[in-house]
């Protein structure tokens, strides 16, 4: 299967953060057999998300939010992230009505589906309910914002088929294990894993040093102000969440050579380092390499 080419930046809550009776049923459910596994989730959603756009006429908001979530476990601990693909459905449609002329959007979907699903969205606004889903995505490249909240040691990467790559845990909320060849199912993956506290903090830290520039006034491909619309959601989730940045299908738009090459957390913390210090020249040859890493990912979404 050929996955969107899109990554993910997921909170995982404690499941004790959860009032009742969801917190009984997400606990039940991260020990179903029918939940979908991690590394399978990202297929099942897609398939279902296909399905019904490809219905006529195309259903581009689910009847009912879904009750799948991403789990993890940490220290006993379960966390978890649900797919609310129908708030995320909501919003994915509002941005796509407000960026495509009505025209252009009618071809799309019908007009009377897309008043619908508009209206149905304002009449669920209005029961007060949060509007910031735990899932964040971002088709064709992985928001520069997104990497502050992560450290270089935090990174999992694994690549292709059992025996052919191999997987690199972040310490504390994964199982340690070093180079050598995988044995998990076979699977092609990237993410970071943080905490929320770390991520807050990153992202809390990074905010003055790129809202006061470079000394050249050279531009800089963070910006302050997606940094603090990137901390106000951090807050709004629980303080012991974990925070994961996952490649989704972006992997299969790059080799293994470069993915394991792919150090965009650590260049990035660096040349936020190299701000902080005035050493301007890192700074901008750390950007530089960023830059020059995803600009041909991001120009793929134009190629014929």
């Amino acid at each position: 299967m050929v996955f969107p080419y899109a990554a993910y930046l997921r909170v995982y809550e404690p499941v004790t953060a959860f009032p009742e009776p969801a917190r009984t049923l997400w606990t039940a459910y991260a020990d179903s057999r029918r939940r979908p596994r991690r590394i399978q989730a990202l297929g099942v959603e897609h398939r279902q998300a296909a399905r019904r756009l490809v219905a006529a006429p195309p259903e581009v908001v689910p009847d009912r939010e879904s009750r799948d979530a991403y789990v993890r476990r940490s220290r006993e601990m379960i966390y978890v992230c649900p797919w609310e693909t129908r708030l995320r459905s909501w919003l994915a449609f509002e941005r796509f009505r407000e960026r495509t002329a009505a025209a252009v959007a009618a071809s799309f979907v019908p007009p009377i589906v897309a008043e619908r699903a508009a209206g149905e969205f304002e009449r669920w606004k209005r029961t007060g309910r949060g509007l910031d889903p735990h899932i964040q995505t971002s088709t064709w490249h992985v928001p520069a914002a997104w990497f502050v909240p992560f450290a270089a040691s935090e990174r999992c990467l694994m690549l292709g088929a059992p025996g052919t790559g191999y997987r690199k845990p972040a310490e504390g909320l994964h199982e340690h294990a070093g180079r050598g060849p995988t044995t998990a199912a076979p699977a092609r993956t990237l993410i970071y894993v943080t905490s929320m506290s770390e991520a807050r903090r990153r992202v809390a830290d990074a905010i003055p040093v790129v809202r006061g520039g470079l000394p050249s006034g050279e531009a800089v491909p963070l910006a302050a102000g997606r940094l603090e619309t990137l901390g106000r959601w951090l807050a709004g989730f629980h303080p012991h969440a974990l925070v994961e940045l996952d490649y989704g299908g972006l992997v299969h738009l790059l080799d293994d050579a470069a993915l394991r090459a792919d150090e965009s957390v650590a260049e990035t913390s660096v040349a936020l380092a190299g701000m902080r210090r005035g050493e301007a020249e890192l700074a901008v040859a750390m950007y530089e390499r960023l830059l020059a890493r995803w600009r041909p990912v991001r120009a793929l979404e134009s190629a014929n």
